[in-house]
């Protein structure tokens, strides 16, 4: 069997190449920021549950948060979010400073809010598949999606299939994180004999009967994302002055 060497059509500096395990080739969009400002957000709500005399478990105050954005307008009513605690190449931004936009006119509602958090935590990873699909041909049946911000069934797992408009499949071990998988990489080599692949391993081994969820693209939330990262893109020089002016 002989296999298709892929070659690139133009160089991409903010795609980074690198190999799995096993050795087998990846183009990786790497990206420095995905739910860090959400958790900060998370923050302040639950010291205003707290001023109100309530003491919000961690599970329950983001489920409460994400499940609202179910009522969200498909573009997030005009908002606009930019979750970068540090610079994010595939956008060009040496440093990062969090920061929220909307007009005057926006749809400034809780449910909103939360959509336009979730969709910009997987605006950079967006816009670098987008240049994998786009410029490179790449295509994708299924992702596999992994994160402590999938620990909430459904609603960012719908959110990353509408933005990548790519069904997206969410294990039962999602959140555990990378750690877990640095985990299962020793036991294959304490007990790997020369004579099972590491794709045999996993398959055979540790996802034998995976409990897992596959959701497919939304037309209607694919469109809204749509709008909402091309927002996205043209704002992106508000955060490079934001960037350049606080110190």
């Amino acid at each position: 069997m002989k296999e298709k060497l892929l070659t690139s059509q133009k160089a991409h500096r903010d795609i980074d190449i690198v190999t799995t395990p096993s050795g087998a080739p990846v183009a990786m969009v790497h990206i420095n920021n995905c739910s860090s400002d959400i958790n900060a957000w998370a923050n302040l709500f639950k010291q205003f549950a707290e001023r109100l005399g309530v003491d919000l478990p961690a599970d329950r105050l983001y489920e409460t948060l994400f499940l609202v954005a179910a009522k969200a307008d498909p573009d997030a009513g005009g908002l606009l979010n930019y979750s970068y605690l540090s610079g994010e190449n595939i956008t060009k931004m040496p440093a990062g400073r969090p920061l929220f936009v909307r007009k005057p006119d926006s749809a400034f509602t809780l449910a909103n809010f939360v959509q336009a958090q979730l969709y910009a935590a997987f605006a950079p990873l967006k816009i670098g598949m987008d240049i994998l699909k786009n410029e490179e041909g790449i295509k994708t049946d299924v992702l596999i999606a992994q994160g402590g911000l999938f620990k909430t069934p459904v609603i960012g797992q719908q959110v990353l299939a509408n933005a990548l408009n790519t069904p997206i499949t969410v294990m039962s071990t999602a959140g555990e994180g990378g750690a877990w998988g640095m985990a299962v990489l020793a036991v294959y080599a304490k007990s790997g004999n020369g004579k099972q692949s590491l794709e045999d391993f996993l398959d055979q081994n540790v996802f034998t009967h995976p409990e897992s969820m596959t959701l497919s693209p939304e037309p209607e939330g694919v469109s809204g994302y749509e709008a909402f990262i091309k927002r996205y893109e043209a704002g992106l020089p508000v955060e490079s002055m934001a960037v350049k002016s606080i110190g």
